[in-house]
């Protein structure tokens, strides 16, 4: 459904999106992370048009943005991060109007009504937008790009200064409508993306580095392997032993109990065991085990270690004038 291919974005010497390749199948939920300045809005508004690329290509069902602008942009429904909301509007004049710049030919009253109700806003769609609580502006923000039934849906920050019901609500929205049209979801909440997306794109100084299955995230993580460990001994003394395996990088108390236990969170190397020689050790000072768990890598671990590798790259290099 979308398929970009050496997509390059400039700024005068300056790279804002360097060479990125990617596809989007029709029905994926695709979530795309990076940290501030990495290039994932650029890329948003090359996607929908708001902003031509350097060079490359970006395609929508087969249609090149920049030269079919118009029947692509019908095809896309976008919510960027502040919605364009009309407050002196009520929702249903503010939908109708949505309905008329798009120049919509789907039944008026029918398509409306399907979209009020789809994205619950039931009771509300006579009442003005500057009256509604955030969370209800959030909905008539994608209630607005959904109108004309888009293939594509692109959200930009779409729960950002939500409360936590009001985050649930937009998510489960999302997820809903992930099942007949093509999502882009662009966010900084990380497990966000774990809970509504198939598929993660990571983009780091301009350019992908990671793409992967929701489900195979963890093996995304960069040459790490963890594990949780509850042991009875004294935990000052516990830690500092642990620290002198062989292949660890990071050991630390994660909780302490009133029976003298503690956990402890073990990062090794990961052509690393460090289970055998632990036990030994532990063995060795009679400090039993009572528990022993591989919690594995999370969203978190990912992101924060493939940009930071991308990041030590670039100053192995030398530097470069990437943004």
């Amino acid at each position: 459904m979308i398929k970009v291919e050496h997509l390059v974005k400039k700024y005068g010497d300056r790279y804002a999106v360097n060479d990125i390749s990617f596809e989007v199948r029709k029905g994926e939920i695709v979530g795309f992370l990076g940290p501030n300045g990495a290039g994932k809005s650029t890329t948003l508004n090359i996607l929908t048009g708001y902003l031509s690329s350097t060079s490359g290509k970006a395609m929508v069902d087969g249609l090149d943005i920049l030269e079919y602008p118009m029947e692509v942009k019908k095809k896309i429904g976008f919510l960027p991060e502040q919605p364009p909301l009309y407050l002196d509007m009520t929702v249903r004049e503010y939908l109708n109007f949505i309905y008329d710049l798009r120049k919509c030919t789907l039944n008026r009253r029918e398509h409306i009504n399907e979209i009020i109700r789809v994205v619950k806003l039931d009771g509300t769609e006579n009442r003005m937008i500057k009256n509604l609580s955030k969370g209800y502006r959030q909905r008539a923000g994608i209630a607005g790009a959904i109108v004309g039934n888009p293939e594509v849906i692109i959200f930009d920050e779409p729960t950002n200064g939500l409360d936590p019901r009001q985050i649930i609500d937009i998510r489960n929205l999302i997820k809903e409508l992930g099942k007949d049209h093509t999502v882009i979801l662009s966010t900084h909440i990380l497990s966000e993306v774990k809970t509504i997306c198939d598929r993660i794109l990571i983009i780091s100084e301009g350019k992908i580095v990671a793409d992967q299955l929701t489900g195979n995230i963890d093996s995304e993580l960069r040459g790490n392997r963890r594990i949780s460990v509850r042991i009875d001994g004294p935990s000052d003394k516990v830690l500092a032993e642990l620290k002198k395996l062989h292949g660890v990088l990071y050991a630390n108390i994660g909780a302490q109990y009133t029976d003298g236990s503690a956990t402890f969170l073990i990062e090794s190397k990961n052509d690393m065991d460090i289970r055998k020689p632990m036990f030994h050790m532990l063995a060795k000072n009679s400090w039993p085990i009572l528990l022993l768990e591989f919690p594995g890598a999370n969203i978190e671990d990912v992101f924060i270690s493939v940009v930071d590798e991308t990041e030590h790259e670039h100053e192995q290099k030398g530097g470069n004038k990437k943004q």
